[in-house]
């Protein structure tokens, strides 16, 4: 999947859903998009080098989906307990698609409670 169509995907997931690049004034950051709902990141990359896109995931399942993909592997700067990174040049799109979804429903299940 292609940037542009990843920043689609991500985008078309919510009305909720907000892009941000907020570490501009770091140098290593500056490139890097965020996507947001409900105020917190579910999903983040470096524009200027699309090699890898960081998501939330349930711990439980991020050992299994390694093994299984080699598209998979660690996060860029955040914790490999409760995050993914994905290639996106060589992951399949459903996949990335779903795993996307999976991110952000746990973001947005996560911080809807704590809003009521």
């Amino acid at each position: 999947m292609n940037i542009e169509d990843y920043r689609d995907l991500c985008l078309s997931l919510g009305n909720d859903v907000e892009e941000k690049m907020p570490f501009q004034k770091f140098r290593s950051g500056e490139g890097v998009l965020v996507f947001y709902v409900s105020g917190h990141m579910f999903s983040f990359f470096d524009c200027n080098d699309f090699s890898v896109i960081s998501l939330k995931c349930q711990p439980e399942r991020i050992e299994d989906l390694k093994a299984q993909y080699d598209s998979i592997g660690n996060p860029y700067n955040e914790s490999p307990r409760h995050w993914i990174g994905v290639n996106p040049a060589a992951a399949p799109d459903d996949l990335l698609q779903a795993l996307t979804r999976n991110s952000y429903e746990i973001v947005k299940a996560k911080y809807m409670k704590v809003k009521k």
